[in-house]
């Protein structure tokens, strides 16, 4: 069983605030929903210094940060909600693990978003964290991504019942977008992996034992994502009991519920895949083995047919002065013939008996 190692992140000092992630050259700006049942007004590329007059608290609102290049910014929306350092530093720091940090008026939750990478075995990562304040729901992004496009749109257009729920529940549907990539990513390995039993059948390429290694460093990695996911989930049901953060409604708390049944069924779909993923190196190894035996069976076969031709050119090869044999004026053609002869037999009982 191989280990699993979590990446090792560079030290940050919580104080000194700094990104470091891969999307630097992307521009940073923010959108601002305010909602209710009635009522939708949409802030697009809003400022910090727009929020105290834009923000309702009697309503749902969402700000949805894009790009953490731009450290002023981010400290600006840290400050205007009081939000402490070594959250902005969890935020901005996306080598770290998925976690969960309850507050008495905080709620903070990062999470990695997964999708495969087209033409490609490798697996695009982006961090985005989530913050619950004054029933305002902060969301960072490290770029601009279509992630949430559909959870636009079911605001924009009333559809279902996110206009009727405040900020949790919007939460909810947000990590249920993300996991829903976990799935996307999830078959996109199977698929290839499928492929990868197909080819491992009839091909003993090396290309394809790396590609298997590739895969099965895909589902470690899908694994070591999830499993954090699953253990914040179910700190989340367990906010329910504890009465220190009282901002997710009581209703909603088996939505939360039903994304971590959702984390356990990906962890045991990862499970059965990587048995999959074992069986192509299985193939593999069985047609190398198969390829091999066959070769050795035509050497044996050629080294049975030579063995009594070698044999008798070994008994005429012997320097003695009188064997009859050597004087018989046909003596060379029979005894060539008779090797024909003999090799010929030897291919007939071979063939006969399905040795090749």
């Amino acid at each position: 069983m191989r280990k699993i190692r979590y990446k090792k992140g560079r030290k940050i000092q919580p104080f000194n605030l700094e990104y470091t992630g891969l999307h630097k050259s992307h521009e940073s700006e923010m959108q601002l929903f305010v909602y209710n049942d009635s009522d939708l007004t949409e802030y697009d590329k809003i400022k910090v210094s727009d929020f105290a007059k834009s923000i309702a608290p009697e309503k749902a609102n969402w700000i949805n940060v894009h790009g953490l290049n731009d450290l002023e910014l981010v400290k600006a929306v840290g400050d205007y909600f009081s939000i402490d350092n070594f959250m902005l530093a969890d935020i901005l720091n996306t080598t770290k693990r998925t976690k969960l940090e309850e507050l008495r008026e905080v709620l903070f939750f990062n999470i990695k978003s997964l999708l495969p990478t087209e033409h490609s075995d490798n697996i695009q990562v982006e961090q985005i964290s989530f913050l619950i304040k004054d029933g305002v729901l902060l969301s960072f992004q490290e770029k601009r991504s279509d992630f949430f496009t559909h959870i636009r749109e079911r605001i924009r257009t009333h559809s279902g019942i996110v206009r009727t729920k405040k900020a949790d529940y919007l939460l909810y549907i947000l990590l249920d977008a993300i996991m829903e990539n976990f799935y996307i990513t999830l078959e996109h390995e199977e698929d290839k992996v499928e492929d990868l039993i197909n080819l491992s059948k009839r091909s003993d390429n090396p290309v394809i034992l790396e590609r298997i290694e590739k895969h099965r460093d895909n589902f470690n990695f899908l694994k070591r994502s999830i499993i954090p996911l699953r253990d914040s989930l179910y700190d989340i049901k367990s906010i329910k009991d504890d009465n220190v953060f009282n901002a997710i409604e009581t209703e909603n708390f088996s939505f939360f519920a039903r994304l971590h049944q959702k984390s356990l069924e990906l962890l045991e779909q990862i499970d059965y895949d990587m048995v999959s993923l074992e069986s192509a190196s299985n193939f593999f190894f069985s047609f190398q083995a198969h390829k091999m035996n066959e070769i050795m069976k035509t050497l044996t076969i050629v080294s049975a047919i030579f063995i009594p031709l070698t044999f008798i050119v070994g008994v005429y090869g012997m320097n003695f002065e009188y064997m009859p044999e050597l004087k018989y004026s046909y003596g060379y053609y029979t005894v060539i013939g008779i090797m024909v002869l003999m090799g010929i037999a030897m291919l007939f009982y071979f063939k006969k008996r399905r040795w090749f």
